[in-house]
């Protein structure tokens, strides 16, 4: 997947760099994030192939700003992108890159907090989206199983999110709760293994 790509999608509703940023931060970040150093120069490139359409617009905030529309030849990718395979990147957890080497530090004691901020995160993050399902549910009376074939993507991706977060949740409960047991002094006994000769 690339971000090209997921601008080209965003771009079915014209937007600006600003709007385009907005989007990432309120409503898909739980599945792709992009900062404006990212998003302004994929737009210049998406326009130099003219798959997009920038034209200028009056902005509230002094001088004029762009705005962006998906072109037929912009359409035309983005269906070509969409028929094709599923795309499976390499994803990185940073994260849990940290988890992976956090014996260095020999602390369980900073372990423990560093699950519990995790949990901080990923829970402050699910409620977020739970809360965008509540409202859509409440405004929407074809929620969720007979929405338009549009809203249907959209909720089904809003579904993974959600489910992708109570998985972390999970994770990092279990995780405290081994760890709190392990600094209180309760060791888990190791199974016995027979030995062959």
């Amino acid at each position: 997947m690339s971000l090209e790509h997921i601008l080209l999608g965003l771009l079915r509703q014209p937007g600006s760099g600003y709007d385009l940023k907005k989007v990432f931060d309120e409503r898909i970040g739980y599945f792709w994030a992009a900062e404006l150093s990212q998003i302004y120069p994929t737009l210049e490139r998406l326009e130099k192939r003219r798959w997009i359409r920038g034209r200028s617009a009056p902005s509230k905030r002094g001088s004029g700003r762009r705005v962006y529309s998906i072109t037929p030849l912009g359409r035309r990718e983005l269906r070509e992108w969409l028929r094709g395979e599923p795309q499976f990147g390499d994803e990185r957890f940073s994260f849990l890159a940290q988890v992976y080497f956090m014996d260095e530090l020999g602390d369980l004691g900073l372990t423990l907090r560093f699950f519990r901020r995790m949990r901080d995160h990923f829970a402050s993050r699910l409620e977020a989206l739970r809360a965008l399902e509540r409202q859509w549910a409440e405004s929407d009376p074809l929620y969720p199983d007979v929405l338009a074939p549009e809203e249907l993507h959209l909720q089904l991706a809003l579904r993974k999110g959600l489910l992708s977060l109570e998985a972390h949740v999970a994770w990092c409960d279990e995780a405290i709760r081994r760890l709190g047991t392990r600094l209180h002094g309760v060791k888990p006994s190791r199974p016995q293994t027979k030995r062959t000769p």
